[in-house]
């Protein structure tokens, strides 16, 4: 068990480095941005965002999510590399095809999903589309392999050539909006040919034969398409329904709120990225059963220390780095947006447990249930709460799909969640950030710093509450002590 947690912790912080380095550096630069860009730009920058996404994971067809788990099927280097072809290919024809279909009536679906006449704005999102697509699969073949120093390298030069070329175009030549867009999928688009390169001899045809058809293939991923769609329907709904309904600026304070987020978005993207592989890995179900629990307990400790400091801090975080006047409300949404995906955490184990069992099927209708949720949420509280009311919405649409995917997959594969832990997790982390928040100032050095120690004291709370078991902290105490050993080692 120990040696899958460490193959996870490895995985992890490759997958985090460039995400941090993105978070970081987005936030130094969020002063300069919202500076230039006004909250009605920014907010057609981040619809347009979640337009891309949620448009790549339909035209995608399930095909990542099929070549994830069939990899690991046929453990010949021939086939896999046919199976590597095979999902490149299909993906090309997919999202060429889709973005033709996208760029011809440009004009009314620019209206349509950001409420403002930006045709050239929608254009450079569909190239987005095909680059950002294309460049997920690519980046999947380096995860499945684990070769984590290229997946690092080839996520930090995205990184460091966007953040460069949007501060060419946004602050040296003042294109604004249209500067961000262009800098996040242009980049995208030359790091995907060059990883094309360096994958080049997996990608040319070289005999062999994929052992699972396109029928096996599309049949596992398809009904994944449906249910992932839905889910990540939440994210697009809230600003579809802010855009329209309270004007693009409200979208832009909801997006910087999600800037702010980016602490436990890049978190979660990192897990969702290392736990699929790695789970398929395991061979053994009963172990496999175990260490989905214990990676669950932990993940929930890890994301929920992290939104209770995002909920302690947030006010001061907005007007350190939104203190335009017309952001800084945003901070109001920032706690319910942390939790919010926190929770899509947890449906990324459950994805895992209905792949586990090859009942993906079952996704959809737990989805369903959460995007009408979210639905009937931001009807009822964005109108009178606005980005906040847009938040609960999507914490409640969560917890929603959570509860029903755990009934629908919990016979077919069993995993006995350590709900007592998850509960005292719940418990210690709520009621300190809420207490925290309610009770401490809201301005000035002292609420700054007393927030700040409220945060770090958490885990010594969990610990005088008896939240780790003994082994658990045998465990730790070990690998301290050989942290210490290294260090005297190197030192002499």
């Amino acid at each position: 068990m120990s040696g899958y947690l460490k193959r996870l912790a490895h995985s992890l912080g490759a997958y985090q480095l460039a995400s941090i380095l993105q978070k970081l550096l987005a936030v130094l630069l969020l002063p300069v941005y919202t500076a230039r860009i006004a909250p009605q730009g920014y907010g057609i920058v981040e619809t347009l965002a979640t337009f891309v996404i949620f448009v790549s994971i339909v035209v995608r067809f399930g095909m990542i999510e099929s070549f994830l788990r069939y990899y690991f099927t046929d453990r010949d280097r021939a086939r896999q590399d046919a199976l590597v072809r095979r999902a490149v290919l299909f993906l090309l024809v997919t999202t060429t095809l889709a973005g033709v279909a996208l760029l011809i009536p440009a004009a009314p679906l620019a209206r349509l999903i950001t409420s403002r006449a930006v045709p050239g704005s929608f254009r450079i999102a569909v190239l987005g589309i095909w680059a950002f697509t294309n460049l997920e699969l690519a980046q999947a073949v380096l995860r499945v392999d684990e070769r984590l120093r290229a997946y690092a390298v080839c996520a930090t030069t995205n990184v460091l050539l966007t953040v460069a070329l949007s501060v060419v175009l946004v602050v040296v030549l003042g294109d604004g909006y249209n500067g961000l867009l262009i800098a996040n999928y242009g980049v995208s688009t030359l790091v995907l040919l060059g990883l094309w390169w360096h994958l080049r001899e997996r990608l040319l045809p070289a005999g062999g034969s994929v052992s699972d058809s396109m029928r096996t293939l599309l049949r596992f991923g398809l009904p994944t398409v449906p249910a992932e769609a839905s889910a990540y329907a939440l994210s697009v709904l809230d600003r579809q329904y802010l855009v329209h309904q309270q004007g693009a600026a409200a979208a832009g304070r909801y997006a910087i709120a999600v800037k702010v987020a980016g602490a436990v978005v890049f978190l979660v993207q990192a897990f969702q990225y290392a736990f699929p592989p790695l789970a398929y890995s395991v061979g053994d179900d009963a172990q496999a059963a175990r260490l989905y629990r214990l990676v669950t307990t932990y993940y929930v400790l890890i994301a929920g220390w992290v939104v209770a400091g995002l909920t302690l801090e947030s006010r001061y975080i907005i007007r350190f780095l939104a203190p335009h006047a017309g952001y800084l409300q945003a901070y109001r949404a920032i706690p319910w947006l942390s939790l919010g995906w926190a929770l899509y955490g947890l449906w990324v184990v459950l994805l895992v447990v209905a792949g586990r069992a090859r009942v993906t099927r079952r996704n959809f209708p737990a989805a369903l249930v959460g995007l009408a949720v979210n639905v009937a949420l931001l009807a009822a509280l964005v109108p009178g709460h606005g980005i906040v009311g847009a938040g609960v919405a999507l914490c409640g649409a969560y917890l929603a799909m959570l509860a029903v995917m755990h009934l629908l997959v919990r016979r077919a594969f069993a995993v006995s969640f350590e709900w007592l832990r998850l509960a005292h997790l719940v418990v210690v982390l709520g009621g300190l950030a809420v207490a925290g928040d309610l009770l401490l100032p809201r301005t000035g050095a002292v609420g700054l710093l007393a927030r700040a120690l409220v945060f770090a004291v958490i885990p010594a709370v969990l610990w005088l509450t008896r939240f780790p078991h003994a082994q658990e902290l045998a465990r730790l105490a070990a690998l301290l002590r050989g942290a210490r050993a290294r260090i005297g080692g190197a030192g002499a």
